[in-house]
């Protein structure tokens, strides 16, 4: 009987793999050295749903360049079949994936980022998103089922929300966006809280819950 293996988590560093890609062979480790990574699964090649998202993400690509990112893929699916794909969409559409594409054929990667859901699929991966920061520790996770395609302007949101949290060690409120007032730590101590009240440069609901602009 397999090990039942434990799903990734918040916090924690993405587990680390060798994978032949569209872009040649790939360590993840190395990748993703001193860079943040969006690493993204879709159920299969030639498919419609997946073939929006995916060239939604290759339309976006030089945008979450610049937000100091990179992109990779995954399907279970053959380098054949990925390479056919990216060449279709490209041919049909004009949208050019030139980011890396794992070919799970042993869905080994699947496996390990818990991408398998055996009441969606035993042999396709979810629709799964893992933002993972330039320490190598995943921060966030997204599923989605087979039926539903993804939020582009979401993962966008939320890869800027991690990078604003961690620089100005922070929080984000619900429907944050870049430019709004974002969460002040709570205070910690009876002197924080009184230091907290006194403070007039804060929006303030109360002293446990203050904003301000970054």
């Amino acid at each position: 009987m397999e090990a039942v293996r434990q799903m990734p988590r918040i916090g924690e560093p993405a587990p680390d793999f060798k994978a032949v890609t569209t872009t040649g062979p790939l360590q993840f480790s190395e990748y993703a050295k001193d860079s943040w990574v969006v690493l993204f699964s879709h159920p299969a090649d030639f498919t419609p749903v997946c073939t929006t998202e995916m060239s939604a993400f290759a339309e976006e690509q030089a945008w979450f360049t610049e937000q100091g990112a990179k992109l990779i893929g995954l399907s279970i699916d053959s380098i054949h079949s990925h390479l056919a794909w990216v060449n279709n969409v490209r041919e049909k559409t004009g949208v050019y994936m030139q980011f890396p594409i794992i070919a799970d054929i042993d869905m080994s990667v699947s496996k390990l980022y818990g991408m398998l859901h055996p009441g969606e699929s035993t042999t396709a991966a979810v629709r799964a998103v893992f933002f993972v920061d330039p320490k190598g520790n995943i921060r966030l996770m997204m599923y989605y089922p087979m039926n539903v395609g993804r939020n582009m302007d979401e993962i966008k949101r939320a890869l800027i929300a991690l990078q604003t949290a961690d620089e100005n060690k922070c929080a984000m409120p619900v429907d944050w966006r870049p430019g709004d007032k974002v969460i002040v730590p709570p205070p910690k101590t009876l002197a924080q809280m009184d230091e907290r009240i006194a403070n007039t440069t804060y929006e303030k609901v109360d002293f446990y819950l203050a904003k301000k602009s970054v």
